[in-house]
């Protein structure tokens, strides 16, 4: 097993001689490691396991599966099923930077939220990041500090849209949102809904109409939009977004 994984290793090289060099191993002996007739004193082990940044564990696992655990969705079990979406979401289906985005209130239906988050890449994957409203927090119990308002997700990619997988830090509830895009000016606008991994409640909503506005980098559009968040009647919502989220109708 460790000679095969070696050999996994060492694919990324262009020579076997310039990777023995590298890791400061005779030519002779490395051979002998990759066809597996011997095995390294543990100082080798441990210069060749710091060099590729894996672990002893090459001695009796593929290092395929030592690469991959740990990774849930991207994992070797659920990477045929749900990985494939949260790896091929590009900037032209769901591009990076900040979104103003709309919905009812949960706590108060008689009211809508405004908000603000930022898409943005990190080794290939899309990830979402903002903050709960600050009235929301408090009618709720909550704490009101950006470290307790702060929530982070990532997105995948749907056959005609995006989902979003949102929690607050160490929360034990998330949020599920759904978009998709719809047709505008300058083609920046998605629709969908959100829903809350809650329980029935007579006086609470556990599922609402959800509008994002992609509105790029651009501090004049995103300093005032910023300046903007927090609860607010229909009829101060954004004509556009007031519209999409059909205010007046059921969602179904």
């Amino acid at each position: 097993m460790f000679g095969s994984n070696l050999r996994v290793l060492a694919r990324d090289y262009p020579s076997v001689s310039e990777l023995s060099r590298q890791l400061g191993i005779n030519r002779t002996q490395f051979n002998r490691y990759l066809s597996g007739e011997s095995f390294p004193r543990p100082d080798v082990l441990d210069r060749i396991c710091t060099f590729f940044g894996v672990d002893a564990r090459i001695l009796l696992d593929p290092v395929d599966d030592i690469r991959s655990r740990g990774q849930v969705l991207n994992g070797p079990i659920l990477a045929d099923f749900l990985g494939q979406g949260i790896g091929t979401v590009t900037e032209e289906i769901f591009p990076s930077g900040f979104y103003r985005f709309s919905r009812r209130s949960f706590v108060n239906d008689t009211q809508f939220v405004v908000g603000l988050v930022r898409v943005f890449r990190d080794s290939g994957w899309a990830y979402v990041r903002g903050f709960e409203a600050r009235d929301a927090m408090r009618q709720q119990g909550l704490p009101v500090n950006a470290r307790s308002r702060e929530f982070r997700g990532y997105v995948a990619r749907q056959e005609d849209g995006v989902a979003l997988i949102i929690s607050r830090r160490k929360g034990m509830t998330c949020s599920f949102n759904y978009l998709y895009r719809v047709a505008s000016f300058e083609n920046n606008f998605w629709v969908g809904y959100v829903t809350r991994t809650v329980r029935e409640s007579v006086t609470g909503t556990r599922v609402a109409r959800m509008v994002y506005e992609h509105l790029g980098d651009d501090l004049k559009k995103v300093l005032p939009a910023a300046r903007s968040t927090g609860f607010r009647a229909a009829e101060d919502l954004m004509p556009f977004h007031r519209r999409l989220l059909q205010v007046d109708d059921a969602f179904r």
